[in-house]
């Protein structure tokens, strides 16, 4: 039997028009050196339609691959809609990318088009004479770019380009199974992956995003989108927020503490979503300037695990929630959000937000033995955590490292448990656990009670050889100045299990950090084993 239901197709153009239809006045703000651009769904839309209008004119057609080397602002938007919107296939460059990596995703991908910011423009101009099949190249501000001028592709600006341009575009009633958008894994094992986002599994993603269990955004709440708009949809931002007729506070380039402080400030933003790394920063600035923080109903952290001490310090000083979540490139991202369960005693809820989530509807988890055979859920066993779901991915564009998925289930390569109420605990990256005499050691536990202490900016924990052991953690701390390793062992020593204590430390100017803002462990194994840091060992 059939249902009576109309089949109408989940599509990014149904979330486009959507928001322009029913939040027309909502307003996307681009923060600049000197105040704020402002333009509303209606001006964004206009300006989207001319861009589909240009594309199209430059040979763009169904499926071509369109990227973008830009900064989160409002012409971002509007490729973010534009080119799905058209048929094409956004696909968004990180632009922290070493050149050679840059290239390489470019020509993976095969990009036909660049959008290119120009302040973004010498990044982009080391690699402008390898990119096989880039024709054109369009500079959005009107800054210098030519340092493009000997690159093979044809350089156009973005205002000349859209200008006199119809604001109506033709939209086609796009296949939701067909691609929308690429975005590429950042590359810590080997080679980026591309990993390609259909039109339906950004809808639902999106509509996930937007449920109570996750953000429950709505048009009264204004989103400061920190988190790069090239990092896996920036997080489903700018679709659930345009969705939802959400305003956005679109920061740019400026992702500095003093910056972003200002910005709030000014914008009175009530979500945001970063790093770790960038709400240190925040907080410690926010600590001598008496920030007002007030606006927020909640901030999104995730990317690597956060820190106990940083969301205790943001509760206790500012009455602020650090929401943890968890997610990859690879399932759009959101996979869990650490929200207690209900009935949850004030004084216990933090014992719950420090979890790495529980998982979202749309999402299933499972954990596997080094053999595959599913684990319990009993919050005891441990394994390598297995995701499947509506906007999980299934492989990898052109089918490349087929090993990373198991019986139709995408393996993460973090290890952790689930218990029987869907709170999922990563203890590790599959990489980075470390097994000290046959028995593990959670580098990211140590971390994170490492992180806690006072005088301690960052902290990483590494398995390195030892004769006795096999392998033991060498504790990696930044740290201000007169704080000693003793000291810190003193203090994990009232927290970890006394076999864990690290007996090697190294303290160094900074945790070095992959393109999308996570630790680089394998940078500091190579320090360690090239002989680059001053490790100090206690007995």
């Amino acid at each position: 039997m059939q249902s009576t239901m109309q089949d109408v197709q989940l599509n990014i153009n149904m979330i486009f028009r959507h928001g322009l239809s029913t939040y027309a006045d909502s307003r996307v703000i681009t923060c600049e050196a000197d105040g704020a651009r402002i333009g509303t769904y209606r001006e964004v839309a206009d300006h989207a339609a001319q861009l589909a209008h240009a594309l199209a004119e430059l040979g763009v057609g169904e499926s071509d691959r369109v990227g973008t080397f830009c900064w989160n602002n409002q012409e971002h938007v509007e490729a973010y809609f534009a080119i799905p919107c058209m048929g094409a296939v956004l696909h968004t460059l990180n632009i922290r990318l070493f050149p050679e990596d840059l290239s390489y995703v470019i020509n993976h991908a095969e990009d036909k088009v660049i959008l290119v910011d120009d302040t973004l423009v010498p990044l982009l101009a080391r690699v402008a004479d390898q990119l096989d099949t880039v024709e054109h190249i369009i500079v959005v501000g009107a800054g210098d770019a030519s340092l493009l001028d000997g690159a093979k592709a044809k350089v156009h600006r973005y205002a000349e380009l859209l200008d006199g341009r119809e604001t109506e575009y033709p939209w086609p009633d796009v296949d939701e199974r067909s691609a929308a958008a690429m975005c590429y894994t950042s590359g810590t094992t080997g080679r980026p992956k591309g990993v390609v986002y259909s039109h339906r599994s950004s809808v639902l993603h999106a509509l996930g995003v937007a449920s109570g269990n996750a953000i429950a955004i709505s048009e009264r709440d204004r989103i400061l989108s920190i988190v790069p708009m090239f990092h896996a949809n920036a997080w489903g931002l700018p679709h659930v927020g345009w969705f939802m007729g959400a305003d956005f506070v679109m920061p740019d380039r400026f992702l500095q503490a003093e910056p972003l402080c200002r910005i709030i400030r000014e914008y009175r933003p009530t979500i945001s979503g970063a790093v770790p790394t960038i709400w240190n920063e925040v907080l410690r600035y926010a600590d001598d300037k008496k920030v007002d923080f007030s606006s927020f109903r909640t901030v999104l952290c995730g990317g690597s695990a956060v820190p106990r001490s940083l969301m205790e310090a943001f509760e206790e000083r500012y009455d602020l929630e650090i929401l943890q979540g968890w997610g990859m490139t690879e399932t759009s991202p959101l996979g869990s959000l650490a929200r207690p369960p209900k009935g949850t005693p004030e004084g216990e809820q933090m014992e719950w937000r420090v979890k790495t989530g529980r998982i979202l509807p749309g999402i299933e988890l499972r954990i596997v033995d080094d053999e595959g055979n599913v684990l319990a859920r009993d919050g005891k066993a441990v394994g390598e955590i297995e995701a499947r779901g509506v906007w999980v991915t299934g492989s990898y564009y052109k089918n490349e490292d087929p090993g990373k998925f198991h019986d139709g289930w995408l393996r993460t390569g973090d290890v952790g448990s689930i218990d029987a109420k869907g709170f999922v605990q990563i203890t590790d990256r599959a990489k980075d656990v470390i097994k000290s005499g046959g028995e593990w050691i959670s580098s990211v536990d140590l971390e994170n009670q490492l992180m806690g202490h006072p005088k301690v900016r960052e902290a990483a924990v590494v398995g390195v050889p030892d004769e006795r052991w096999d392998e033991r953690p060498l504790a990696c701390v930044v740290a201000d100045d007169g704080v000693s390793a003793e000291e810190l062992r003193q203090y994990l020593a009232e927290r970890v299990a006394k076999w864990w204590l690290p007996e090697r430390w190294t303290f160094i100017e900074e945790v070095p950090k992959t393109s999308v803002g996570k630790f680089d462990k394998k940078v500091l194994r190579a320090r360690y084993g090239d002989g680059d840091l001053k490790v100090e060992t206690l007995g």
